[in-house]
C-alpha cells in the first residue's frame, strides 16, 4: 500500500521496510516533529488547565512504556 508523507507528499510503501513511514525520509520526520513542537501544529481541541494539573507522572511513564523500544530512537 503506499500513503502521502505528511510533509512532501511523496508515495510512501507502507511497509516494514519504510523505516520512517509515514514519511519518506528522516528529514521529513523532523520537519514534522519540528512543527509540532514549534506549535506550528496543535490538537484542535485545547487542554483545560485542570487537565494538566491532573496529570499522572505514572500514567505517563505507561503510555511511553507500551511504544516500541526503537520508538524514540530514529
Amino acid at each position: 500500500m503506499k500513503v502521502k508523507c505528511p510533509t512532501c507528499q511523496q508515495d510512501v510503501e507502507w511497509s516494514p521496510s519504510s523505516e520512517y513511514r509515514p514519511f519518506c525520509s528522516k528529514k521529513c520526520q523532523l520537519i514534522d516533529l519540528g512543527e509540532w513542537a514549534g506549535e506550528e501544529k496543535v490538537i484542535s481541541s485545547p487542554a483545560q488547565e485542570s487537565d494538566i494539573n491532573n496529570l499522572d507522572p505514572e500514567d505517563i511513564e505507561a503510555m511511553l512504556s507500551e511504544q516500541h523500544s526503537d520508538f524514540f530512537k530514529h
